[in-house]
């Protein structure tokens, strides 16, 4: 079943009325340096003032705590229903965002901004609930303490010893139109908490002696301060950019945050973050790949990593290389990075030398002109534990403890081949036996097996085959230097080999990412159309990432998202609703994230400079989120799709923008044509009638016989032209209908010749028609309708006193009429353009419509045949129709008399 194409105008015009949604309400952050300070209160009131102004302001949600003077001042104001979720028995009240985007009011107060949502929501946090209000074009007010802000996590764990779990990121702060700062001094709040105006008089106390201590206040109060005076000071100077004030301007400083596994990485994020805001500076957050491939533990932590560094409005990046400090420094040149952030060697001063010297001493001796900041953790980071180490490479996480079982058993089998070789070679090619089977181990197995491998086998070689045997003694200071350099050799060879396996394992992933880009690439460059293109990107992303694929387009009519039918993954409503939900708002969401994360798919924006075109879902079979370098992978396949995509809608809406262009033209080529047509014979009417219609005009016989034929000719003329337009509707709409009869072509060619008797009158007419033509099955007001065509075509165009030939017969199962005339010829390259509607020859007078051919090829190309036209080898043009024979005439019935 043939799918409906998308129709261009419908995507357009999503893309516009998204672009119309997408005008961000304004976002108001009142802020403080803890709970208890006033923010919810200093948030109501502001609300009631502005609602005292004419403006529509609704409660979101606001938490009082029981406060009497804070809950005083919702009266007067719209509460909106709140979201009822039961969750582990208990009912949860979050806020209702579909009830806030139904009522749409002019702004919304939602307190506690850094809030968890119960599980169930649409948003894991409440922040995100706020973002899709801001989206739809409301004002937020909302309140949220310092210590919340993502960038502020980690110096706010070492001031007060707590580490803060709910945290939203600091692109808010950018996004905020306004902050507003509600201060007190650390003992104004005390004295408020030991009223208890902030908890109740049991949480108070505890309180007093951990979280609220005078030190923390005022480590957090100055934390606040110093947030605002960076808001304020970026305000001044984007102020001075736009009114061109001489004076500081932005930074050109480009930061890079190296990102690993180690849990230390997020503090990295975070303290890179807050540089990057303090410089107005862009930065990038890079993790280096090695051929030492991580667990996938470490590989869900720098996928954590990542989401972080991508939630504080960082770039992503993934490169591959076994010396990282090169990688990063080659990559910092490449994008013109003027300051690396790196964490604290881990390691002890031993372990660093065994492998080669700290990477942060190599970053510094390699780093040039480009600033290192070296930036430490401390135990809370977690990164001394076990779980923060480099993974083994792949192949020793699958086989664990059963590769070493193997390479002892290789090690066995071989030392009873050594027994045979010994008494043949000697004892001195037992090593290089063994140093084959250390070798054969670190490529088919792995490095640490080849490690042990080596070391059992300088054992055995000892202890079985040098003398004195069956001991660990040896007396020749030749084979003690053998054994020395072989044990050297087998741990230098199988660490080698190993490494290059594992870098011959990336090379091959990387060239199959390569050529898995290139494929979807090419492949969609070269699709004609755009279900073409939507197969194979289904194909393509559904082989690379092992997944069922969907790609949902907006209706033809606008209303909402439709599957494709190359689509592999079928949707129920519930998952349209969250594809929905992606193609209006823009962002990812499903399966591993945190907005709708109890669907089954996750699904993609297909996101163009103008807008989203599309969605795509993916379900994969493995349950595990991608891995970071799958995951960027994946969003590098999505951005290639929906650039084709857009290609195939901007291609779409220029052959249509032509066909506009083309159809204006006709339209008025037609105009003009009518209107000169129509004036002709009308004005001879008109001047005809006019000469019989004067009164008193003594009008001869013959001159009243020609004006009456005047009138005639005049008329049959307007009836071809009204007959040509009604034709060529007919064969545009495909509403014409043929009714097919036995029919003699002498016939037919009589009849069209008796039509145009007027007009052969100047030229000779020679009709040559066999009499055993057989009848032909067509219809014969059609078919006439062709040769009166033709005829006129050859009275238009050719002198007077030059012969008309009509001849007709039979060839090939074909009846074949010929239409010749001995006028000039059709220059070569205009002899198909003859039957383009409207075209006429240059240099000919205008005369007709320029239908007449158009319709005539149109009338026998619907009775199966064809209608071309050729220059004579004697002068002249000749116009051949062939129309089909397919079936035997009836037998002719005699009248019986």
């Amino acid at each position: 079943m043939e799918h409906e194409r998308p129709d261009p105008d419908a995507l357009l015009a999503s893309i516009q009325k998204e672009d119309e949604r997408r005008r961000r309400g304004k976002l108001k952050i009142f802020f403080g340096m803890a709970a208890g300070v006033g923010k919810t209160y200093a948030m109501l009131e502001d609300a009631r003032r502005v609602a005292a102004d004419g403006v529509d302001v609704v409660v979101g949600i606001v938490e009082t705590h029981g406060r009497a003077e804070t809950g005083a001042l919702l009266d007067g104001l719209e509460l909106m229903p709140r979201l009822r979720i039961d969750y582990r028995g208990a009912t949860l009240q979050e806020m209702d965002v579909d009830a806030i985007l139904t009522r749409r009011p002019a702004l919304v107060l939602v307190d506690e901004l850094a809030h968890s949502n119960a599980p169930g929501v649409r948003h894991l946090k409440r922040y995100q609930d706020v973002e899709e209000v801001l989206e739809a074009g409301i004002d937020v007010y909302t309140t949220v303490n310092v210590q919340h802000f993502e960038s502020r996590a980690d110096a706010v764990r070492q001031i007060t010893g707590i580490t803060v779990h709910e945290t939203v990121p600091d692109t808010l702060l950018e996004l905020a139109d306004e902050i507003e700062l509600i201060d007190l001094t650390p003992e104004e709040l005390r004295r408020r908490l030991a009223e208890g105006k902030v908890y109740t008089p049991e949480r108070s106390d505890m309180a007093a002696r951990n979280f609220f201590r005078p030190g923390n206040l005022t480590a957090l109060r100055e934390m606040a301060l110093r947030l605002t005076a960076e808001r304020v000071d970026h305000q001044l100077q984007d102020y001075m950019d736009v009114k061109r004030i001489a004076g500081p301007w932005k930074s050109a400083e480009r930061l890079m945050v190296a990102v690993g596994p180690a849990p230390f990485s997020e503090r990295l994020i975070r303290w890179t973050r807050r540089m990057a805001y303090n410089l107005e500076a862009p930065w990038l957050a890079v993790h280096v790949t090695t051929s030492r491939p991580l667990d996938d533990a470490a590989q869900q932590r720098v996928n954590r990593h990542f989401d972080l560094a991508r939630s504080l409005g960082g770039e992503l990046i993934t490169i591959a290389g076994d010396d990282v400090p090169a990688a990063l420094v080659h990559l910092a040149h490449q994008r013109n990075v003027t300051q690396i952030v790196i964490g604290k060697p881990l390691r002890t001063r031993w372990q660093e030398l065994w492998r080669g010297g700290s990477n942060v001493d190599r970053l510094i001796r390699s780093s040039g002109a480009i600033d290192v900041y070296v930036v430490t953790g401390d135990e809370a980071d977690g990164s001394h534990s076990p779980s923060a180490r480099p993974a083994l490479p792949a192949s020793e996480r699958r086989s664990g403890w059963h590769s070493y079982l193997l390479a002892v058993g290789v090690i066995g089998l071989m030392t009873l081949i050594d027994f045979l070789i010994v008494p043949i070679a000697g004892y001195q090619l037992v090593g290089l036996t063994d140093l084959l089977a250390v070798l054969l181990i670190a490529v088919y197995i792995g490095r640490g097996p080849a490690l042990l491998a080596a070391a059992l086998s300088a054992l055995s070689w000892n202890y079985l085959f040098i003398e004195p045997r069956f001991t660990f003694d040896i007396f020749l200071p030749q084979d003690i230097a053998l054994l020395l350099l072989y044990f050297a050799i087998a741990l230098f060879a199988g660490n080698l080999t190993a490494r290059l396996r594992a870098r011959e394992q990336q090379a091959r992933a990387n060239a199959e990412r390569n050529l898995a880009l290139f494929t979807l690439t090419h492949e969609t460059s070269v699709a004609v159309d755009m279900d073409a293109v939507l197969k194979t990107a289904v194909e393509q992303v559904g082989r690379v990432f092992d997944a069922e694929v969907a790609v949902l387009l907006p209706r033809p009519d606008g209303a909402g998202l439709e599957s494709h039918p190359r689509s592999s993954l079928a949707l129920d409503e519930k998952e349209m609703g969250v594809a929905g939900w992606v193609h209006e708002h823009g962002r990812v969401a499903g399966r591993n994230t945190d907005t709708l994360p109890t669907a089954t798919a996750r699904y993609y924006p297909l996101r163009v400079p103008s807008g989203t075109v599309g969605v795509l879902g993916i379900r994969r079979r493995a349950r595990e989120r991608l891995p970071f370098d799958q995951e960027s992978l994946l969003a590098t396949f999505v951005g290639q799709i929906a650039l084709a995509l857009e290609r195939e809608i901007l291609d779409d809406a220029a052959k249509q923008a032509d066909l506009l262009r083309e159809s204006e033209r006709l339209s008025a080529a037609l105009l003009n044509s009518i209107s000169h047509e129509l004036r002709t014979p009308l004005a001879t009417v008109s001047g005809a009638a006019d000469s019989l219609l004067r009164p008193g005009a003594a009008i001869p016989e013959e001159n009243r016989r020609q004006l009456i034929r005047d009138i005639r000719d005049a008329s049959g003329r307007l009836d071809r032209l009204v007959e040509n337009l009604l034709d060529m509707s007919r064969l545009e709409s495909g509403r014409l209908q043929i009714k097919q009869e036995w029919c003699d072509v002498r016939e037919i060619i009589g009849v069209a010749a008796q039509r145009l008797e007027n007009c052969l009158v100047a030229r000779p007419l020679s009709i040559d028609v066999p009499a055993d033509l057989p009848l032909v099955k067509v219809d014969f007001v059609l078919i006439e309708q062709v040769l009166v065509n033709l005829l006129d075509n050859a009275c238009a165009h050719t002198p007077a006193g030059t012969t008309i030939r009509i001849s007709a017969g039979r060839s090939d199962a074909m009846c074949a009429i010929a239409v010749a005339n001995d006028g000039p010829p059709i220059p070569a390259a205009e002899l198909e353009r003859i039957f383009d509607k409207f075209y006429r020859l240059s240099g000919t007078r205008a005369n007709g419509t320029g239908l007449g051919l158009s319709i005539a090829r149109g009338l026998v190309e619907a009775h199966g045949g064809t209608l071309t036209a050729e220059n004579c080898p004697g002068g002249g043009v000749r116009f051949a129709i062939r129309l089909p024979m397919v079936d035997k005439p009836p037998p002719v019935m005699e009248a019986i008399t």
